[in-house]
């Protein structure tokens, strides 16, 4: 009678402990696959920096040569017309590194995850990244970053505005452009801000 209440309770306690915990028969490449679509996000961010940074570029140097090469009555035209290929460059340019990064990621990213980290640390990677505490971490970035560059921009401004001040003068000097009359427009990004 005892020995079978104890295969009887040994039996039901095995079945919960299966229910309660999942078989984690994931092989490393399964794992290193889930760690990869979690990161899917970031590595669709980092391809549209990649895709983005040169018209970015491009679009700074033409603002410039607007000013300076284009009259002014045809400078809102020639703006716009840039502004559309910029636009029709990015709806192309975007979803094709966005696709590549993608199908990239497995032999590049995920090879080196192969490499670098045990079953048990992909495991504990993924668990991070699935928590709660994780997503919550991830969605505050966005203001952690702007938190500390708002600071940082206030603590440095007074040191580093006349760096910027000497540096677009010397840029002047080399070119052989006149110094701005003193009272007149201040030079970009260091226009005086409001006091609080």
């Amino acid at each position: 009678m005892f020995t079978t209440r104890l295969l009887a309770c040994s039996a039901v306690a095995f079945a919960l402990v299966s229910v309660a915990v999942p078989v984690q028969a994931q092989t490393k490449k399964e794992l290193v696959q889930k760690l990869l679509q979690l990161q899917q996000p970031g590595i669709e961010a980092l391809a549209r920096n990649i895709a983005e940074q040169p018209a970015a570029q491009l679009m700074n140097e033409a603002g410039q040569l607007l000013k300076t090469q284009v009259p002014e009555a045809k400078r809102q035209a020639a703006a716009k017309a840039i502004e559309a290929d910029i636009k029709k460059y990015l709806d192309e340019a975007t979803p094709l590194v966005r696709d590549r990064a993608v199908k990239l990621a497995p032999s590049t990213l995920g090879a080196v995850m192969e490499e670098k980290f045990s079953e048990d640390e992909l495991k504990q990677i993924i668990a991070w990244l699935e928590s709660p505490v994780s997503k919550k971490y991830q969605q505050s970035l966005p203001d952690l970053q702007k938190s500390l560059a708002q600071k940082l921009v206030d603590d440095t401004r007074p040191s580093v505005e006349p760096k910027i001040r000497q540096l677009q003068a010397n840029i002047r000097k080399q070119l052989g452009i006149a110094e701005p009359a003193a009272g007149s427009a201040s030079a970009p990004g260091t226009a005086a801000k409001p006091k609080k």
